[in-house]
């Protein structure tokens, strides 16, 4: 049995008191001046530094949509946008999606500039409070395809876990299996999930949380996965979008944990 994370339970939190301290996040004039916001987890990102030894975590939220919260009417902000929190010990980063790359909104108030589509911010600024909770239960290592079909047959909740590294950094990505395919006939097991983080590892160990990228991800086998990267993207003459457009190959240990039903 092995410690592993149970997404459905896990969460990241952060509270905004503007009696407290003024916001830097937000595009709009809240109508009061406190809330907290609870995301469930979607990913966790580990990676260990092999030079300095620290070790750094990354949670990635569930997107959702911006909003403004408590008023009468017109909830959903416009132009609208897919809004995924990132976060660190030390940092925040919001990314938003809107229907095309390049959009930037008017913070509130408008002295602090304009919001790009990633906004990083440190927690302790930005916020009264803010944390990631991770619960764990004992997960059952799935050793080999058969099992794991047998146990997406039976509907038992799947966690992966995705390890590789380069010169200086050990990764290790865990993430809920939400979508997967699975063959009894040929024992075949090939998940299809995501989002996830990918981070850029060309990166110092401080600014490694702004190289985020997200991405889903696939493997049917032990010793490689498949990603494919948000990015923006052309569309037309002068147009962009993000969208998942850019697949890689990892050379990675996959496993994968059931924590039961």
């Amino acid at each position: 049995m092995s410690k592993t994370i149970d997404f459905s339970r896990s969460f990241l939190w952060w509270r905004t008191d503007t009696l407290e301290k003024p916001p830097l996040t937000q595009t709009n004039k809240a109508p009061f001046t406190l809330n907290n916001a609870r995301v469930l987890l979607d990913c966790l990102c580990r990676i260990e530094d092999k030079v300095g030894g620290e070790v750094h975590f990354f949670a990635l939220g569930a997107n959702c949509k911006t909003e403004q919260v408590g008023v009468d009417r017109d909830i959903w902000m416009e132009p609208n946008a897919n809004f995924v929190p990132i976060m660190s010990g030390l940092r925040f980063l919001a990314i938003k999606t809107y229907h095309r790359a390049g959009i930037e909104l008017s913070l509130e108030p408008a002295s602090l500039g304009y919001q790009s589509e990633r906004q990083e911010v440190a927690l302790a600024e930005a916020f009264s409070s803010a944390r990631f909770d991770v619960h764990y239960e004992e997960g059952r290592l799935l050793e080999n395809a058969k099992d794991r079909v047998e146990a997406v047959l039976d509907n038992e909740i799947l966690v992966a876990r995705t390890a590789y590294q380069d010169d200086r950094y050990r990764v290790s990505i865990e993430y809920p299996i939400k979508t997967v395919n699975a063959n009894e006939r040929d024992w075949v097991f090939q998940p299809d999930t995501g989002p996830i983080l990918l981070p850029d590892l060309s990166r110092e160990p401080g600014d490694l949380i702004g190289g985020m990228e997200l991405a889903y991800i696939a493997f049917n086998q032990e010793d490689w996965a498949e990603v494919v990267v948000r990015l923006p993207t052309v569309v037309a003459e002068g147009v962009q979008v993000y969208h998942y457009s850019r697949a890689a190959r990892i050379h990675a240990t996959n496993e994968v944990f059931s924590i039961g039903k």
